[in-house]
């Protein structure tokens, strides 16, 4: 189905697999979840919650590793075609502008968004304590650290891809020092990427369905349409046995994301499959990064599954808009 209401440059060789026979899914898994498995490298158990975007023809991504102590750090990673990973050994080597090396306590969940020519890199730092860690490279060699930009505790620190009325946009969860039974998603804004303020709510946890009651935190970095920003987002419900992550999606205005035009009632994805449902934490589907195809309209989403695989589900963004204008509930 060719569209052209997504922005951005064309992407043809992104990973794509056709709805199956049958199905009426509006997102859909790959028949080759997972892409990545238990102990991927000789330091780390399980990579998961990370980020990919498209470099000199092929791809490159920033990996949460959690190694065999139990803490994550991050890892640099190459792909012919962001389905078969090369992910480096060696964790990254953050460096402050001087070149003075600046190692974290722990690294996890990164985003990662192409602006202004660099690559940037948010994450769950340490500050003490759950934080954005941002942080800037142009080479996917050289890992420069920024200043912290939100107070903590804070998680789910994503960029915008440009600046939006000439400043740059983060949206934010802000939370506690633990696992967080609460969580609203926060707009921030700056001038320079150094400080941040004019803090505006963009959604709050709940509505008429559990899929979202407890939490919810803004996922990939958004995706620019002609209609609005294309958010996918996380939401959390909180059954009796615990956390259970599942995927929904917002559209938000383009010149004011604070303003939430559509937002999915029911959720695109749950964890239902194998790999989501059983492993070092099971029932977690945690969305951190797409690519995507303006011409075809083709969207891959790069996805957590059970805090232990990578996974990959697909979705086409004229249905995924039409399906979210259809079954819609802001709040």
């Amino acid at each position: 189905m060719p569209t052209s209401t997504l922005v951005g440059a064309p992407l043809p060789n992104i990973p794509w697999e056709d709805r199956p026979a049958g199905s009426s899914a509006v997102v859909w898994r790959f028949s080759a979840n997972p892409i990545i498995g238990w102990n991927p490298i000789p330091c780390a158990a399980r990579i998961f919650n990370s980020a990919v975007v498209p470099w000199k023809g092929a791809f490159a991504g920033v990996f949460r590793a959690d190694y065999r102590n139990g803490r994550p750090q991050l890892h640099f990673g190459r792909s012919p075609d962001a389905v078969h990973w090369q992910i480096e050994h060696e964790k990254i080597a953050w460096v402050d502008a001087q070149g003075v090396p600046r190692p974290r306590s722990y690294a996890y969940d990164p985003r990662l968004v192409c602006l202004e020519g660099a690559h940037y890199i948010t994450w769950c730092d340490d500050f003490p304590g759950p934080s954005i860690g941002l942080g800037v490279t142009r080479d996917f060699s050289r890992f420069e650290l920024l200043e912290t930009p939100l107070m903590p505790f804070n998680r789910n620190g994503v960029l915008f891809p440009r600046k939006i009325g000439g400043t740059y946009a983060m949206l934010s969860r802000p939370s506690d020092s633990g696992h967080t039974p609460f969580g609203d998603i926060i707009l921030s804004r700056s001038p320079d990427l150094t400080y941040w303020g004019k803090h505006r709510l963009v959604m709050r946890r709940g509505g008429n369905g559990w899929w979202q009651g407890v939490k919810i935190g803004a996922g990939p970095v958004p995706l620019e349409t002609t209609e609005g920003w294309l958010l996918i987002y996380h939401g959390v419900s909180g059954p009796c046995n615990g956390f259970v992550y599942s995927m929904g999606a917002a559209l938000l205005d383009l010149d004011d994301p604070s303003r939430v035009i559509y937002r999915t009632r029911d959720y695109l994805l749950t964890p239902e499959a194998p790999y989501e449902t059983t492993g070092f934490v099971g029932n977690v589907a945690f969305p951190c990064a797409t690519l995507s195809d303006p011409p075809t309209g083709r969207i891959a989403i790069y996805y957590g599954a059970a805090d232990t695989y990578t996974a990959i589900a697909f979705a086409q963004v004229d249905e995924l808009l039409d399906d979210l204008k259809h079954n819609s509930e802001v709040f």
